[in-house]
C-alpha cells in the first residue's frame, strides 16, 4: 500500500488523479488540499476517508469543517494548513497540483519531510528550481514530473546517461489558434481560447497553451529538472498530440514517447515509478493515425514562448516576473476584463520595468510576486 496526499485535489490533474487512485486498490489517500471548491472537495473526502483536507481560502473551511462534522477528517486552512498537510506523518509522495506560486512553500515543506514530489505545478521550479533542486538533493527526495511533455523526456531518459543528451525536443500542439497571425487574434473570446484541440485541462493552462506562455514554462522547467542549459532545449509543434516529448542523444539517436492525450498516463507513471501499471483507455492506432507532422512554433505571433526564454535568460527574479505577470493577466482575461493579446503587453511591460534580484531566497521571490501584482492591478 502506498499512501499519498494530493495538494489541488479539485483541479484537473487533482481529479485524474484521483481516478488513478480508483482504478488501483493499493493508493492510499491521506492528505486532499484545495483552495476554495469545498464541494468537490467534499464529494472526495466523503469518498477516500483522508485524516486531513486542506482549504486556502479560511472561510471556505469553515464552512467544508461544518459539512462534513461527520467524518473523521480534520480541516485545516490557510497556507498553515496548506504546510501541515504537506509535512504530515504517513503519505510518501505529495501530488503538487495546485496553481501557482501558491505551490511553492508546501512543496518546500514535503521535501523538508522526506517525500517525493510528483510535480505538476509549474510554477515552482520556474520561479524557484534554484532553490528546489538543490535542496531535493539534500533531503534525497525524487522530483518526479506530471506534465506530459517532461514525463515523457523523464520516460526517454529511463535507463540513459543525462550525461549523454544533446537535445531535449519539448512538443507544442500549437493550441487552438495555432496558423493565425496576431491580427487574427485581436477578438477572440474567452470561450474560442478554451476550446483546445487535444487535451481538457484547467482554464489557466489551456489559455498558457493558446499564447505558448505554457510552453515557454516547460522550457524554463525543463532546464531545472534534467540540468540542460536553454541552448539545447527546443519547442517543435507537432500538432496531432501523439510525441509528447523527444530526447536527441549525442549520438544522434532520438527517443520519443508516445500515446494519446491521456494525463492518467504520466500522473499514474510518477506514482508508481519505475513501475507501469495497467491503464484502461484508447491505444494509438498508427494505421488509423496514417501520419505525423511537425512545424517551427510561430515565435512572432506567440510570443509566450520567446519573452518566457528571454526571462529564464535573464534569469534571477525575472522569471517570477514573467510567471506573476501572465498569472494575473490569464485571470483578468478569464473574467474579460482584457483582451487575449494583452496578455503579452502586461508581461513584456512587467519585465521592463523589473529591477532584476540576482540570487532571490523565497521570500525575495514572493515578494518580487506582490510588487508585480500591485504594479498591474494599478493599471489595468
Amino acid at each position: 500500500m502506498k499512501n499519498i496526499a494530493i495538494l489541488g485535489s479539485t483541479g484537473s490533474i487533482g481529479t485524474q488523479t484521483l481516478d488513478v487512485v480508483r482504478a488501483n486498490g493499493d493508493l492510499r489517500v491521506l492528505g486532499l488540499g484545495a483552495r476554495r471548491n469545498i464541494t468537490k472537495l467534499e464529494e472526495q473526502i466523503r469518498e477516500f476517508h483522508p485524516l486531513l483536507a486542506a482549504v486556502w481560502d479560511e472561510k471556505a473551511a469553515g464552512d467544508l469543517a461544518a459539512r462534513i462534522r461527520d467524518t473523521d477528517t480534520r480541516v485545516v486552512s490557510g497556507m498553515d494548513g496548506l504546510l501541515e498537510l504537506s509535512a504530515m506523518e504517513g503519505p510518501e509522495i505529495l501530488v503538487t497540483a495546485i496553481v501557482g506560486m501558491l505551490g511553492i512553500r508546501p512543496t518546500m515543506e514535503a521535501i523538508r519531510s522526506g517525500k517525493d514530489i510528483a510535480l505538476a505545478n509549474k510554477e515552482t521550479l520556474v520561479t524557484a528550481g534554484h532553490l528546489i533542486m538543490p535542496m531535493a538533493k539534500e533531503y534525497g527526495v525524487r522530483i518526479l514530473p506530471v506534465d506530459s511533455e517532461h514525463s515523457a523526456v523523464f520516460q526517454a531518459l529511463n535507463g540513459e546517461s543525462r550525461k549523454e543528451i544533446h537535445k531535449l525536443l519539448i512538443t507544442a500542439s500549437g493550441g487552438p489558434f495555432r496558423g493565425r497571425k496576431r491580427r487574427e487574434l485581436e477578438k477572440v473570446t474567452v470561450a474560442d481560447t478554451l476550446k483546445h484541440p487535444n487535451w481538457v485541462m484547467g482554464q489557466k493552462i489551456t489559455v498558457d497553451s493558446a499564447t505558448l506562455v505554457n510552453k515557454g514554462l516547460e522550457v524554463m522547467e525543463a532546464r531545472w529538472l534534467f540540468d540542460v542549459d536553454l541552448d539545447h532545449i527546443q519547442v517543435v509543434v507537432q500538432p496531432q498530440s501523439v510525441i509528447h516529448s523527444m530526447v536527441e542523444f549525442k549520438d544522434g539517436a532520438v527517443m520519443a514517447q508516445l500515446g494519446t492525450p491521456d494525463m492518467r498516463l504520466p500522473i499514474q507513471y510518477a506514482l508508481y515509478y519505475p513501475e507501469r501499471r495497467y491503464l484502461d483507455g484508447e491505444r494509438l492506432d498508427f494505421a488509423a493515425l496514417k501520419e505525423l507532422t511537425f512545424e517551427e512554433p510561430d515565435t512572432e505571433t506567440f510570443l509566450g514562448l520567446p519573452m518566457a526564454v528571454r526571462a529564464a535568460r535573464e534569469g534571477g527574479s525575472m522569471p517570477t516576473v514573467f510567471n506573476a505577470a501572465n498569472e494575473l493577466a490569464v485571470k483578468k482575461f478569464l473574467h474579460q476584463e482584457i483582451g487575449f493579446l494583452d496578455i503579452y503587453d502586461i508581461i513584456g511591460q512587467s519585465m521592463e520595468r523589473h529591477k532584476k534580484t540576482e540570487h532571490p531566497d523565497l521570500e525575495e521571490i514572493l515578494a518580487a510576486e506582490q510588487e508585480t501584482y500591485r504594479w498591474i492591478e494599478s493599471r489595468w
